[in-house]
């Protein structure tokens, strides 16, 4: 069974930093892509970020290549990670980690992230 596991998530100040992981298992044929989406309230879930096996990243947002985002990953372990600094209230909202095998998209629960003003 596939399982994408979050964490990272929480409650955090504007100017603020968060770490989100996500660690898949029960991926049989190996993890091509993993990335990061998010979904504000009222809005369309969005990619925020993602990284190929190969390590080469692609960031949605052209100012999060800057270092406000920055996504990372553990092959041997399956792992994602997003480092956010810089928060702002616009970045609230439930992120989910994705993670993608031959063409099978997979998702995890979601972890909420609230930036307070």
């Amino acid at each position: 069974q596939v399982q994408l596991v979050e964490s990272g998530g929480g409650l955090v100040q504007a100017g603020g930093s968060l770490r989100l992981s996500c660690a898949a298992s029960g991926i049989i044929y190996g993890v091509d892509s993993m990335g990061w989406y998010r979904q504000a309230p009222g809005k369309q879930r969005e990619l925020v970020a993602s990284i190929t096996s190969g390590g080469i990243t692609n960031y949605a947002d052209p100012r999060n290549r800057k270092g406000r985002f920055t996504i990372s990953r553990d092959n041997a372990k399956n792992t994602v990670y997003l480092q956010m600094n810089s928060l702002s209230s616009e970045d609230t909202a439930v992120y989910y980690c994705n993670a993608v095998s031959l063409n099978r998209y997979y998702w995890g629960q979601g972890t909420q992230v609230t930036v307070s003003s």
